[in-house]
C-alpha cells in the first residue's frame, strides 16, 4: 500500500488547520516496544486466511504513556453518545486465531474535534496538554477481546470520524498500529450523530480522508445503535 509521507516539516505554534490534516497522513516509522512511539510499517498480507490490518500513521497526537491509562472506561468526564467499543485481535501467523494478552491502547478526539495531552498550539488551539481523556489500554482474553466504554468521536479538518489503535504482543513489543474508520451514508451511526453541534458540513468522507482514501475495505468498522441507547462499534484487526 502506498505510504504518503508525513510532514517534513512540523513548526508548533505555526502549524494552520491544513497542517493538522497533513499530519494525520500515512508514514513510514519504526519499530519499538510499548512506550507509545510509532511502529513498523508493513503491507497488508492475507497469506493465512485473513487481511492483517494496513499499517497507518500514529497522527500528531499519540498517547504519551499508553501504561498509564490501563482501563475499559476511557470518557474521563467527556460528554457525548455512548459508545461500547469491541475490539478482537486475531493472529495472522496462526491461521487467524485470536491473540490472547496483546495490550490494545486505542485513543480518539472528543465530540468537538480536540485530542487530550495536547494543545495550545496552531494544530489544537484549545489546551487539553494536563488531562487524558478517551485514551485507554486493555489486554485481549482468551477470545482476542478487549472491551471499551467511551463516547462517539467527533470530527476535524481533513479526517473522517476514525479511532486510532496500537497493538503489543505480552512482551510490549509492538505489533501494529492501524486505525478504525466509521461506514457512512443514510442511517449510518455518522449520519445520526450529525457531527454534534457542529454538523457535518465541511465533513470529510472516508473515501477524501488523507488515511483511508487509498483503501479502507479492512478498516471499516460495523457500528449499531442510536443516539438514545448509545453504539457499539465490533472490530476485527488482524496482526
Amino acid at each position: 500500500m502506498e505510504r504518503k509521507i508525513f510532514l517534513k516539516s512540523l513548526i508548533i505554534g505555526a502549524a494552520s488547520t491544513s497542517a493538522l490534516a497533513a499530519a494525520c497522513k500515512k508514514d513510514d516509522t519504526a519499530s519499538t516496544t510499548s512506550t507509545g512511539s510509532s511502529s513498523a510499517s508493513t503491507p497488508p498480507s492475507s497469506s493465512n486466511g485473513c487481511a492483517v490490518a494496513p499499517t497507518e500513521t500514529e497522527g500528531p497526537f499519540p498517547t504519551h504513556t499508553p501504561a498509564s491509562y490501563v482501563r475499559s472506561d476511557i470518557t474521563d468526564g467527556r460528554t457525548g453518545y455512548k459508545l461500547t467499543v469491541k475490539i478482537i485481535i486475531l493472529s495472522n501467523s496462526n491461521s487467524c486465531n485470536p491473540l490472547a494478552n496483546a495490550m490494545v491502547d486505542i485513543w480518539h478526539c472528543d465530540k468537538d474535534g480536540n485530542y487530550s495531552e495536547y494543545g495550545g498550539s496552531g494544530m489544537q488551539a484549545t489546551d487539553y496538554t494536563s488531562v487524558h481523556f478517551l485514551r485507554g489500554r486493555q489486554t485481549t482474553d482468551t477470545s482476542g477481546l478487549v472491551t471499551y466504554t467511551s463516547i462517539f468521536p467527533g470530527w476535524y479538518s481533513g479526517r473522517s470520524t476514525h479511532i486510532h489503535v496500537h497493538v503489543y504482543n505480552s512482551s510490549g513489543t509492538s505489533l501494529k498500529v492501524t486505525q478504525i474508520a466509521f461506514p457512512e451514508g443514510s442511517g449510518s451511526a455518522v449520519a445520526q450523530v450529525n457531527g454534534y453541534s457542529k454538523g457535518l458540513t465541511g465533513y470529510t468522507y472516508n473515501a477524501s480522508d488523507n488515511v483511508f482514501s487509498d483503501s479502507y475495505a479492512t478498516e471499516i468498522a460495523a457500528v449499531t445503535g442510536n443516539t438514545t441507547d448509545g453504539f457499539v462499534l465490533t472490530m476485527s484487526i488482524s496482526v
